[in-house]
């Protein structure tokens, strides 16, 4: 039975979020008792937390038992915090878990098979030898950091001509390298971070700008997946990467669809919808955990063929904060009577 929600936030204060208020009015027109609350709210002596409510128009403090579900909307920031998040799971229940990196996600979604002609090939990146064979085979790769970055960080690499010569974009930068220089780079960057390697899969608009769409999934009251928004996601300035945290932009689907697609646009529109409902129902099998939201960046080639670009667990919703809110809170009732 679902007593109350928490909203679990390394801020102190829920008036420094912008969920936190979409979050408790979709709660209490559900007739839900919502809180947030810090990790340092936290007492597991009396098994009480010091949160937040919001009543009459104000935050207030107020003390509250543990609730029965937690909306875990962020990752500890340090080892304390991960040692509270870690015994808070064994008194409530958790909407979010990580998908893990983007080789283990892809090394899932391989063995499963029933998704795997989507999937770009990938390989761990482990030294400048392997990635220079990779390009002999493969003359366009991009290199990505195993964990999320914000579209940061992501590397082109093109193989120029038989001089052994490589063009190398790096944001708004490119160089052209010969395969020496290009070895001591891959060295240095390998050194500091984990990489994959895959090759590069172009998805450009008719004017030339690189797009994906973003499909955001969520669950419903009643456990079931439904889409909360596709989008395109449009590089705004020539760049090879159409994250909005990296200088993209948002589109509106259905004319975004039209000006690229004419005639095929709502075929297009039915493929991304049953892709998003059907990838997330079959993800959801290979953990041990169920998802509460998802979401999938897809590229189109030329040859209207689907590639999953990445997969993210806690997707961005900004502007969208109440629509996340209006499944997210049935879906926390959900999860107590289940559970």
């Amino acid at each position: 039975m679902l007593k109350a929600i928490g909203m679990l936030h390394f801020r102190k204060k829920p008036t420094e979020v912008k969920k936190a208020y979409p979050f408790a009015a979709v709660a209490k027109m559900e007739g839900i008792p919502f809180y947030y609350f810090t990790f340092n709210n936290v007492n597991f002596h009396t098994l009480k937390i010091n949160g937040w409510e919001y009543n009459q128009g104000e935050w207030t403090e107020t003390v509250i038992d543990f609730p029965t579900v937690i909306i875990n909307s962020c990752n500890p920031k340090s080892r304390k915090q991960s040692d509270i998040l870690k015994k808070l799971k064994k008194y409530a229940i958790f909407t979010s878990f990580p998908v893990g990196n983007k080789l283990k996600v892809y090394n899932k979604v391989l063995q499963a098979k029933e998704f795997s002609s989507f999937l770009i090939p990938s390989t761990n990146v482990r030294n400048a030898v392997e990635c220079i064979s990779f390009l002999q085979e493969n003359p366009r790769a991009v290199i990505k950091p195993l964990t999320g970055n914000q579209g940061k960080q992501i590397l082109f690499i093109e193989k120029v001509n038989e001089q052994q010569l490589y063009q190398l974009v790096d944001g708004e930068q490119v160089h052209t390298l010969d395969q020496k220089d290009l070895e001591s780079m891959l060295t240095d960057l390998i050194c500091k971070r984990k990489y994959l390697m895959q090759p590069f899969v172009e998805c450009k608009t008719k004017t030339g700008l690189t797009y994906d769409f973003r499909l955001h999934v969520q669950k419903n009251g009643l456990g079931i997946w439904e889409i909360n928004l596709i989008y395109p996601r449009i590089s705004g300035n020539g760049k090879l990467i159409s994250n909005i945290s990296s200088g993209g932009y948002r589109g509106d689907l259905e004319p975004f669809l039209l000006l690229e697609f004419g005639d095929e646009s709502n075929q297009v529109k039915a493929d991304l919808e049953h892709f998003a409902l059907s990838f997330c129902a079959h993800f959801d099998t290979l953990y041990e955990h169920s998802f509460d939201e998802l979401g999938i960046d897809i590229g189109i080639d030329q040859q209207k063929r689907l590639w999953i670009f990445e997969v993210n667990w806690r997707p961005g919703c900004k502007h969208r904060e109440f629509e996340v809110a209006r499944r997210l809170i049935p879906y926390c009732k959900f999860l107590a009577n289940f559970t």
